[in-house]
């Protein structure tokens, strides 16, 4: 029986969770990834971080089936920072177009997370400052974060994913990969 590979990226912003290159957007192919292993799960193109690639479909159905519900965490810049109503409002999971959210973790940062700045940088406006979150959601919808965030007044500027269960992004640049043991899961 052979033995599962499971990789973990951090994907730059700007790039798809596939290997194709679409509508002038580069995919996955660029960085060197071992043959085989596909994504289990996805980052839109205009979020960073932790993607996991596998050769294990049995694997990767369970890291994406909403029903199985394992914690994701993000840290996302937003515009202003956000009151205590607000953050309220985010841990209770705020209602969408396609109904509520779970309740989540989140926490305002006292400080900007270790990551390297992104390029392009963020847009910045010399009279609306910025502030740090840390989410922790338990479903996996379209851009939810980016939605959960601006239902609350507070739209997101940068998205990244720190962590995926157990595995964090930690220290990893943009762009490099890493074998993951399976006891890391």
């Amino acid at each position: 029986m052979a033995k599962t590979r499971i990789v973990l990226l951090h994907k730059p912003y700007g790039v798809l969770s596939q290997f194709t290159a679409e509508g002038g957007k580069p995919g996955l192919s660029r960085f060197g990834l071992p043959a085989g292993v596909y994504p289990a799960g996805r980052l839109d193109h205009d979020s960073e971080g932790l993607l996991l690639l596998t050769d294990d479909g049995g694997l990767a159905r369970r890291l994406t089936d909403p029903r199985r519900g394992h914690p994701r965490t993000y840290w996302a810049q937003v515009e202003r920072a956000p009151d205590a109503a607000a953050l309220s409002k985010l841990a209770r999971g705020p209602v969408l177009g396609d109904g509520p959210t779970r309740p989540c973790r989140v926490a305002l940062l006292a400080a900007e997370p270790p990551l390297p700045p992104r390029d392009p940088p963020i847009r910045s406006r010399l009279s609306v400052p910025t502030a740090w979150l840390e989410l922790t959601l338990t479903e996996g919808r379209n851009r939810q974060v980016r939605r959960m965030t601006a239902a609350v007044g507070h739209p997101t500027l940068r998205l990244v994913r720190c962590a995926i269960g157990n595995l964090r992004l930690g220290g990893l640049p943009p762009g490099k990969w890493r074998w993951v043991d399976r006891r890391e899961l």
